[in-house]
């Protein structure tokens, strides 16, 4: 009887595999669908938690975690191990719990693997969600290292005053929606670039921006800019480098503000491209900070009950991608680095 009760605690585990590291755009033969099996007990004496995944989030750092680190980088997310699940954020349900801050039925968010079923050593990552009141896959995005992203990025960095000027590239992306809508919650200017039409429509006509452009359709960026900022820009939330940051630095106004989130030009590129107008930041005294968003998790609460109250008084709208079952999630990511998105890109592992 007891051999029974043991076999009944192995279940198939579909998992995506990490193959080999990536130069150049990353590919779906980069990654590798199979599937193992899973014991649905912790091992004696473990401290982690054992989980069934509910919603993955694709999101553009996983490129840098699939290429090999060299002694001229500066990595700041963990390597994946070719031959290993493929991992990042996600919102999970705790089936069994060797650490005292979770219990069998807690819905939690973090990181996680690419499969049905997860062992998380590193409990450190995952927090618990208490709100459900909202979609539970809102916890890879709006409330989760994305929104906090956004929400540290515009607030804690550029420090918005009523009044001010805000361009954002990659508006329509997990990040840049949010930056957008709450640049017009404090009273600012607000302009977004995307790449479709689509993508402009939607910044304007649901996320309010006062102005969006297809960057794909302006010849001349620097021109475009002079078009919508006549007096220059105040803050740069800068998701992409490249041609279009050193566009930006010439229609910077004095002191004003650049908050680097990401730069996804780049990501792809075996030897990335230069910036030619950095002489800008001296003349008109422009701050430009990197962050990572993992060094101020200690907000989180602080923005998780500003965010929801501005959700449920719809001051605050928010917009998924959302494709079905694991077997989706290699796509889904490379759709990231092509612009197949619209808005924050989410795999459903398991509705339940």
């Amino acid at each position: 009887m007891a051999s029974g009760v043991e076999r009944k605690q192995v279940v198939r585990n579909k998992q995506v595999l990490f193959k080999d590291y990536v130069t150049g755009f990353p590919k779906e033969s980069n990654m590798q669908l199979t599937t193992s099996t899973a014991t649905l007990k912790l091992p004696q004496g473990s401290t982690g938690v054992l989980v069934k995944n509910l919603y993955l989030s694709c999101d553009p750092y996983i490129k840098i975690q699939m290429t090999k680190p060299s002694s001229d980088t500066d990595p700041y997310t963990k390597t994946l191990t070719p031959g290993s699940p493929m991992t990042g954020y996600g919102v999970a349900k705790v089936l069994e719990s060797g650490d005292a801050n979770f219990k069998r039925g807690d819905l939690v968010w973090g990181i996680t693997d690419w499969e049905e079923y997860s062992l998380i050593n590193a409990t450190e990552s995952l927090r618990k969600i208490h709100n459900t009141d909202v979609p539970l896959s809102y916890y890879t995005g709006i409330l989760g290292m994305p929104g906090l992203t956004a929400y540290v990025g515009f607030y804690e960095v550029c420090s918005p005053k009523k009044g001010e000027t805000v361009y954002i590239s990659a508006a329509s992306g997990a990040v840049g929606q949010l930056v957008g809508q709450f640049a017009k919650l404090v009273g600012c200017y607000v302009v977004g670039s995307a790449g479709s039409k689509e993508k402009v429509d939607l910044l304007k006509n649901k996320f309010g921006f006062d102005e969006a452009f297809n960057y794909k359709e302006e010849p001349n960026l620097d021109a475009a800019l002079k078009r919508y900022f006549p007096e220059g820009i105040d803050i740069y939330f800068e998701n992409v480098g490249g041609k279009m940051l050193d566009a930006v630095l010439p229609n910077m106004k004095f002191r004003g503000r650049i908050a680097v989130c990401g730069m996804i030009s780049q990501y792809n590129l075996e030897k990335p491209e230069g910036v030619h107008n950095l002489m800008f930041l001296l003349s008109r005294e422009v701050r430009m900070q990197g962050f990572i968003v993992t060094n101020y998790y200690h907000l989180y609460e602080k923005f998780l009950e500003t965010v929801l109250l501005d959700i449920k008084k719809g001051k605050i709208t928010y917009v998924e991608d959302v494709v079905e079952g694991l077997e989706s999630a290699p796509s889904a990511l490379i759709g990231l680095f092509t612009g197949h998105n619209v808005g924050k890109q989410v795999v459903v592992v398991s509705r339940e």
